[in-house]
C-alpha cells in the first residue's frame, strides 16, 4: 500500500488566512522527511454567464505575489458557517457590482494538492443584474464581460493564469450546451 504515514504536524505560523505547518511524513519504503503544509479556508468563485451565454463576467486585477495583472473570476474565502453559494454570490456583487441570477454548483478543485489544502468551489450563474459600482474597490481594477470565444487567446497570452479561473472557464467551454 502506498499510503504515506503522518507522524505529526506542528504549526509554524498562523496568519489571518494561511496556517503554515510542518508535517513529519514517512513514505511506504520507510524514508522519513518533513514537509511544509498550507491549510487555507475554502474559497468560492462564480462563472457568471451573460444572458446569451456568449460572455463571462471577470475582473482585471493585480496579484502582488506573482506581480502580474490578470483576469479572474469573482470570488473569495468562505466565512465560517457560511453557505459557499452565498459567499460566491456575495463576492460577485462586492467585486463587480453585478448580482448573479441563481448560483449552482459546478465543480470543486484543489489547485496544489502536494503541499496545500485549499479547496476551491466553483459555481455557475446564467445571467446577472447590474446593481451599481463594485463595493470593494481594493480588489478590482476593472470589471469586464469577456467573450467566451476570446478565452483561449487570453489564456495563451497569459491574461488568465489562476487555477480556479482556468478550470471554471474550461469547464464551461467543454460542457456548455451548444
Amino acid at each position: 500500500m502506498t499510503l504515506w504515514k503522518i507522524h505529526g504536524e506542528r504549526v509554524v505560523d498562523d496568519t489571518r488566512r494561511l496556517p503554515l505547518s510542518i508535517a513529519s511524513v514517512e513514505l511506504p519504503d520507510g524514508v522519513r522527511f518533513e514537509q511544509y503544509v498550507l491549510r487555507m479556508p475554502k474559497a468560492a468563485m462564480v462563472v457568471v454567464l451573460d444572458d446569451r451565454c456568449e460572455s463571462v463576467l471577470m475582473i482585471w486585477r493585480h496579484r502582488f505575489v506573482i506581480d502580474r495583472w490578470a483576469f479572474e473570476l469573482p470570488g473569495g474565502y468562505v466565512d465560517p458557517d457560511e453557505d459557499p453559494a452565498v459567499t460566491a454570490a456575495r463576492e460577485v456583487e462586492e467585486e463587480t457590482g453585478w448580482r448573479p441570477r441563481g448560483v449552482r454548483p459546478m465543480v470543486a478543485l484543489q489547485p496544489s494538492v502536494g503541499t496545500t489544502d485549499a479547496e476551491n468551489l466553483l459555481f455557475v450563474s446564467d445571467g446577472a443584474d447590474y446593481i451599481g459600482e463594485p463595493a470593494d474597490f481594493n480588489e478590482t481594477e476593472r470589471v469586464e464581460w469577456v467573450r467566451l470565444d476570446s478565452v483561449r487567446g487570453r489564456i495563451d497570452a497569459g491574461e488568465i493564469v489562476g487555477a480556479a479561473s482556468l478550470v471554471g472557464l474550461l469547464h464551461v467551454l467543454a460542457f456548455r450546451p451548444s
